[in-house]
């Protein structure tokens, strides 16, 4: 008889926290025309239990220049999403993605003559 293995990934059975598909989508596309700016360099992504995490580096051996938190515990109160700067100061907390990611934004808008 076969044996089916569990797959490996989640010991504990717990839910983890994730990012979906178009969340994903719309930070990594913010991090494409950062890249393609020449203000960061590398990223990292961390899933906990009650935590996803996206942090952008300007190079990979310092801290990140950014962090964007997903913490659905907080759904309730101050809002699931969390920009946090590079000294952990939270920049911008929401309930959506958009708005939170709008600091970030604003820095890919230059002025034309």
């Amino acid at each position: 008889m076969s044996v089916i293995a569990p797959f490996p990934g989640n010991p504990n059975g717990r839910a983890v926290a994730t990012f979906d598909r178009l969340e994903l989508q719309r930070i990594l596309d913010l991090y494409g025309r950062m890249v393609a700016a020449g203000h960061w360099r590398d990223y990292a992504m961390h899933f906990d239990r009650d935590l996803a995490s996206f942090a952008a580096f300007r190079r990979a051996a310092e801290r990140p220049d950014v962090r964007i938190e997903k913490r659905p515990s907080l759904r309730a109160k101050q809002g699931v999403w969390a920009l946090i700067g590079e000294h952990g100061a939270v920049l911008k907390r929401g309930h959506d993605l958009q708005p939170v990611l709008a600091p970030l934004e604003r820095r890919l808008i230059r002025l034309v003559d």
